[in-house]
């Protein structure tokens, strides 16, 4: 049996420090020194159009200064973010750091229900939005929101782009509401107000990604300044990034995956992010092509897309020297088609929203499949039994449990959420992943299972407690249970077995439901599959037993 604290992996990179030279500040110090450094580099290019340091560092200031001025934004207010991938985003994530306030990162997919969850459970007051969410935003203004910035993605690309745009980027451009709390974004931007002096530091808090967990409700990680610069240089050193770097910005950048590894990532080594505001297959090839792009950042249901696509051809990874992802295992067929074709091994790590991103990444001279990789630098990381909490040996399979300085102070305003999900191994506070899975001697880690009960779609979390919430809002639905199904292209999605109420049975079909649950809840989220059952199978407790529900939905295709 392992005692003792856990030391670095045996296959632990020769070359590679285990304690991580950081850079002074924050991470929006990173930005003001790649400003300073190499001003007129391209920091985002957008569909044709592409932002130097300085006119970013430019634009960050203003809309900092706007929300000070104009907002009434102060030291440790929450601002919501809900945009698709754009310079915008970029502005706004880094604009709201520079004010000294709390990032809010909202998926874009959301509806409005969920918005005002959020919204009243962070205390966001102000919203930066773009256009195509004034309708969704506009209940919540005047009531949960006081200030709704709207940005227009058209603005940031060239009137003769040469590039298929998606829909968020070309609907017509309505004029912002003129009612109070709405503000324009160009607006805000050409005002050219400046903001206050930063007073945050590495300790203060900079950002509440919100997770979700057994119990349905949406959960804020209480991460530093500190945990999320750490995870951003931590990376681009894994890698070997540097500013002549070109990375891409296809994974949201809501989520931490794309946060970090990509937009941030790019930031602190002065390299140029490539952005999609939309994941487009058949646009990928030319945009590789035209800007060399060296860095891929990809979940494995893109790199399939990619190389199904009518429009791929070899020339467009002729620069490509990393590609990396995670959420979901890459099938073997692929990396090998990877590995034999261009030379490129599929590179997985491991993190969560409560770690900002990785705890384990697999060493890029050395990669394994399928494999979570290797505890990164300062990182402990152990398998436990989950009931005893006892370290295990190597090869035995127990929960995931991990210590680091990415790990999340705790959850906002969840003082029970903490207590459950934090142990204390050889005086050192260690995270429950909730995640089942092994260590080999090497010092790879492994998942197996999931402890928690989660549905993995495309590697986007969904919660079947939380889906089930908003199912019975439905009042034909008398009883449902949420689970995951197995699917060719996503991995898994979400099936509903659901018990009809008797007046509805005669006028309520299977597509009804379907189509009442995508207006609902995310899209993500939403069933894809709906059965109607006579009647649930319920534990000794009189619980639904969603676990025999689930084990049977994927023996049955064993």
């Amino acid at each position: 049996m392992n005692a003792g604290p856990a030391t670095r992996s045996p296959a632990w990179p020769a070359d590679e420090p285990w304690h991580l030279a950081m850079p002074e500040g924050t991470l929006y110090d990173a930005l003001a020194r790649a400003a300073k450094d190499r001003p007129s580099h391209p920091a985002t290019v957008f569909y044709g159009a592409s932002l130097s340091y300085a006119e970013l560092r430019e634009r960050v200031d203003a809309l900092a200064g706007f929300l000070q001025s104009a907002c009434g934004v102060k030291c440790g207010d929450r601002v919501m973010i809900a945009l698709q991938n754009s310079p915008q985003y970029v502005i706004a994530y880094y604009a709201v750091m520079r004010a000294d306030a709390v990032i809010v990162p909202v998926n874009p997919m959301n509806k409005t229900a969920e918005l005002a969850y959020l919204a009243e459970d962070s205390g966001a007051r102000v919203a930066i939005i773009g256009s195509e969410l004034s309708d969704v935003f506009a209940p919540l203004v005047g009531e949960a929101i006081a200030h709704v910035i709207v940005a227009h993605y058209r603005d940031e690309v060239p009137a003769a782009t040469p590039y298929t745009l998606p829909s968020c980027v070309t609907e017509a451009q309505s004029d912002v509401p003129s009612s109070s709390g709405w503000h324009s974004w160009s607006s805000a931007i050409t005002k050219g107000l400046q903001p206050d002096p930063m007073r945050a530091g590495p300790d203060d808090l900079m950002i509440l990604p919100y997770t979700s967990g057994t119990t349905g409700k949406p959960k804020a990680c209480m991460h530093t300044h500190h945990s999320a610069l750490f995870t951003a240089v931590l990376q681009a050193r894994w890698y070997g990034l540097d500013g002549s770097d070109v990375m891409t910005g296809f994974m949201p950048l809501f989520h931490v995956a794309g946060m970090q590894g990509s937009m941030n990532a790019t930031m602190v080594t002065g390299a140029t992010l490539v952005l999609m505001a939309r994941w487009d297959k058949d646009l990928l090839p030319d945009l590789f092509e035209t800007y060399g792009v060296t860095f891929w950042n990809a979940a494995p249901t893109m790199i399939v897309d990619v190389l199904a696509s009518a429009r791929f051809r070899d020339r467009c990874f002729a620069k490509l020297k990393v590609l990396t992802g995670g959420g979901a295992a890459m099938p073997t067929a692929v990396a090998e088609r990877l590995k034999g074709r261009f030379g490129l091994d599929f590179v997985e790590g491991y993190g969560m929203t409560e770690t900002m991103s990785p705890t384990h990444l697999n060493p890029m001279a050395a990669p394994k499949r399928q494999c979570l990789g290797i505890a990164v630098q300062e990182t402990d990381a152990r398998v436990v039994d989950p009931e005893t909490l006892i370290e295990l040996d190597d090869n035995v399979v127990g929960e995931i449990v991990v210590h680091g300085p990415q790990v999340l102070q705790g959850y906002w305003n969840r003082p029970q959420a903490d207590a459950d999900s934090f142990i204390e191994l050889s005086g050192k506070r260690f995270l429950r992943t909730g995640d089942l899975g092994y260590r080999d001697a090497e010092g790879y880690f492994f998942a197996v299972d999931r402890l928690k009960r989660m549905i993995n779609v495309s590697g986007f979390k969904v919660w079947p407690a939380e889906v089930e919430a908003a199912m019975y809002q439905n009042r034909a639905i008398r009883e449902c249970c949420i689970v995951s199904a197995p699917d060719d292209y996503r991995g898994e999605t979400v099936k509903a077995l659901v018990v009809l109420d008797e007046a509805a049975r005669a006028t309520t079909s299977p597509d009804d439901i379907v189509g009442w649950a995508r207006g609902a809840m995310a899209s993500y989220k939403a069933p894809r599959a709906v059965v109607f059952v006579e009647q649930l199978p319920r534990t000794a407790s009189n619980k639904i037993n969603w676990r025999l529900l689930q084990d049977a939905e994927w023996g049955r295709t064993a």
